[in-house]
């Protein structure tokens, strides 16, 4: 697993480049690729536990998943639901225990940067700029 401590930045925003800092940083594609055929989260879940199974499996990260990870997710997802679906509040041993497995399964940006794993952000187009602002001016100064 990754280290302790604070979260490492990502890759582009680190201003040293010279110190080692283990091993190397693995990048993913954004959009998993080569995911697959699971089984359909079962219908007794909660619908939180259905949105996190189901989020898995659109996440970058899934491309490291094998088959043994997506048996923990299950298993993730039944502990989730079941804790949701209680009359009793978590206890703090429960949601401890959960994080945990979340945490193997490297659900948040903290938990990949710590096991060097960075997902490739989507590459947003620069905006132009509109051309209407230019027009209403022209509009205005010829009267």
């Amino acid at each position: 697993m990754g280290t302790r401590g604070p979260i490492p930045k990502r890759g582009e925003e680190r201003r040293r480049r010279n110190k080692d800092d283990g091993p190397a940083l693995v990048q993913a594609p954004f959009v998993p690729v080569g995911v697959p055929d699971l089984p359909e989260p079962d219908p007794d879940w909660h619908p939180i536990a259905v949105d996190w199974y189901l989020s898995l499996q659109e996440s970058g990260q899934a491309v490291f998943y094998q088959p043994s990870d997506w048996a923990m997710a299950r298993y993730a997802a039944e502990l989730m639901s079941r804790g949701l679906s209680s009359d009793r509040p978590p206890n703090g041993q429960y949601v401890a225990a959960l994080n945990s497995v979340m945490t193997s399964l490297l659900t948040t940006e903290g938990d990949r940067r710590r096991a060097r794993i960075e997902l490739e952000r989507k590459k947003e187009s620069p905006a132009l700029a509109s051309v209407s602002p230019l027009e209403a001016y022209r509009d205005l100064a010829s009267g």
